[in-house]
């Protein structure tokens, strides 16, 4: 029971690697708000509840300032406090920059840095209170250029860069800052990007031969490094590549 007593917001809670995460935490003892745009993390939330943990739901856009704001605000009034914002409401927008709209790219840019910046200026008070740790949601693309990815690996690359100037400036308050850098991973989202193409199954093919291990990731791999990088106490400003040796 690793996070017994702590209060951790994960955004993007609903499917995915937020889902993985929000069922390990709570296996860790963590009570959880759970955040997304729809209300999917509503049920995650319930099963959390179901299992015997302790978890709220809390519908939002995490790029709308009054959105992010109560996701922090309604976390401190359920649990009195905050110990854990893991970042990891995000789009992938596919294109190139010429493919890519103005509108994909700037809404690209507000969820998955915007989003980042709103969660955690609210969140800080209560994390430099609690001495807390906050990871973000980074990639694998924000260090390998990919194919039609323009948009999901600028704002990737800004998230990278981003965490490491929040663990610098927020060290000396005790709290650390860190990212996860998945790979392509199996997941909900991945799975409409893949029907889009039209064949599906040779465009998994495509995109399982940029790991070298031969294979996607699962969420829950990658909720095992959020673990590690939200309860090592000496790692901060840490970049950690779960990504099948994709940028090796």
């Amino acid at each position: 029971m690793r996070l017994a007593g702590k209060a951790a917001v994960i955004t993007g809670a609903g499917a995915g690697i937020g889902e993985a995460t929000a069922y390990l935490f709570a296996s860790e003892g963590a009570r959880l708000c759970l955040n997304s745009l729809s209300d999917s993390a509503k049920r995650v939330a319930d099963k959390v509840g179901a299992g015997g943990g302790h978890a709220i739901f809390v519908q939002g856009d995490v790029s709308v300032e009054a959105d992010a704001r109560r996701v922090i605000d309604e976390t401190v009034e359920a649990f009195g406090g905050i110990d854990i914002l893991y970042n990891n409401a995000g789009i992938v927008p596919v294109g190139s920059v010429e493919a890519c709209t103005v509108e994909e790219f700037d809404r690209c840019m507000a969820v998955n840095v915007r989003g980042i910046y709103l969660c955690s200026r609210y969140a800080l008070p209560h994390l430099r209170a609690s001495r807390g740790v906050i990871v973000n949601c980074s990639s694998a693309v924000a260090v390998k250029g990919v194919a039609n990815r323009a948009a999901y690996s600028a704002s990737k690359g800004a998230v990278s860069s981003l965490t490491r100037a929040m663990a610098v400036d927020h060290t000396n308050d005790g709290v650390r800052v860190n990212a996860i850098c998945p790979g392509t991973v199996d997941t909900p989202s991945l799975a409409g990007r893949l029907a889009a193409t039209g064949d599906a199954e040779e465009a998994r093919r495509q995109l399982t031969a940029r790991q070298p291990l031969g294979r996607l990731g699962k969420p829950e791999e990658v909720a095992e490094a959020i673990l590690l990088l939200a309860t090592n106490e000496f790692c901060t400003g840490a970049m950690m590549y779960v990504d099948g040796g994709m940028t090796m």
